[in-house]
């Protein structure tokens, strides 16, 4: 029993470490990879740290019911699956049968948030500084939040007007617009953080993280301008495998926070998120006739049914359908009724005034 124990302390973190090489040479994003990990660890406490290898269906149906009794939502279950899921392949060595039996739960349906353009402008005029930047892009460039949070130096092409989103959704690089209304300012923030980049160069830092076989291939280019993030944050921090002091991009939650604040403060009451800029972005382009495979690029979605949502959205309710009551003779206003009684007793002779 001891050596059980013992063996289990030395295999759970080899396992992991072999889990997460698999997500770097699948290029995984790293916060994938997080989840992902923070999942695995979850279902390893539940089931005793018992030895990975001897994992089964049983485990992982035991887990996820074990998630649904604790009110865990459709998408964290999911997102479960697929992270022990992924775990068991890498334990076991490859896909066994049981492992395409394991149903995933079935996610309500919801439209997503759509602002109008009123809306919007209400939401970025309360935005300052870089957070405002941010999120004129994902409403003028159609982004993930990550996707612009991660834009480095060398995706802006401010000549042709493009930004190129890298490892987007299914690991596809991709291209958007960028907007030209936000021409001048972008290149004033890109110039402040070039010289920002400049001053932590002559002080000996100003590295980048960068994808391990980029810095393999290239030893300088984390100290190159092209591959510096055009968001960092504000504070240094102490990377742990080489010791660099180095800028991670702006925190997404710097964003978040930001974002339900101006939405809160524009007095819109609807749960608009980050993400409900990127939806936003897509209606508009497709109520002012951009076509939909044309924003299915501009998106990136892997699949053309999930663009489809925004065009069956712009077909139904108020967008498409005029309610009968807009149909019937409208009623008199109060002035009107006042009017129109007086001349009636006026009309009619006898009655009592």
């Amino acid at each position: 029993m001891v050596s059980d124990v013992v063996n289990t302390s030395t295999e759970a973190p080899r396992l992991l470490e072999r889990v997460r090489q698999t997500f770097r040479a699948q290029r995984y994003s790293r916060n994938t990879e997080e989840v992902y990990l923070r999942w695995m660890r979850r279902f390893m406490l539940f089931h005793g740290k018992r030895q990975p290898r001897v994992f089964g269906e049983r485990d992982v149906t035991a887990f996820l019911a074990y998630l649904a009794d604790d009110g865990a939502s459709a998408s964290a279950q999911n997102q479960a699956v697929s992270a022990i899921l992924f775990l068991c392949e890498v334990a076991l060595g490859d896909r066994r049968p049981w492992m395409d039996g394991i149903a995933r739960v079935q996610r309500p349906v919801t439209p997503p948030v759509v602002l109008s353009r009123e809306e919007v402008a209400a939401v970025l005029r309360r935005l300052r500084g870089p957070v405002r930047l941010m999120a004129s892009l994902m409403y003028g460039a159609g982004l993930r939040l990550l996707e612009c949070a991660e834009l480095r130096i060398r995706d802006v092409n401010f000549d042709q007007a493009e930004l190129i989103i890298r490892d987007g959704n299914g690991v596809k690089d991709r291209v958007t617009v960028l907007p030209v209304a936000l021409n001048v300012s972008l290149r004033n923030h890109v110039a402040r953080v070039k010289a920002q980049h400049g001053a932590a160069l002559a002080a000996g830092r100003g590295t980048v993280a960068l994808p391990t076989a980029v810095r393999t291939k290239y030893p300088t280019a984390p100290r190159e301008w092209a591959w510096q993030w055009v968001f960092p944050a504000t504070r240094f921090y102490v990377d742990r495998e080489t010791g660099e002091r180095r800028r991670h991009h702006l925190h997404e939650s710097v964003l978040q926070r930001a974002v339900k604040d101006a939405v809160r403060a524009a007095g819109i009451a609807r749960p608009a998120t980050c993400h409900s800029l990127r939806h936003s972005f897509a209606m508009h382009l497709l109520e002012s006739g951009s076509t939909i495979r044309t924003i299915h690029e501009l998106l990136g979605h892997s699949k053309m049914s999930t663009t489809m949502i925004y065009a069956q959205m712009l077909n139904q309710g108020s967008r498409g359908v005029k309610s009968p009551l807009d149909f019937l003779e409208p009623a008199p206003s109060h002035a009107e009724h006042i009017v129109r009684s007086q001349a009636i007793r006026s009309a009619a002779p006898g009655v009592d005034r």
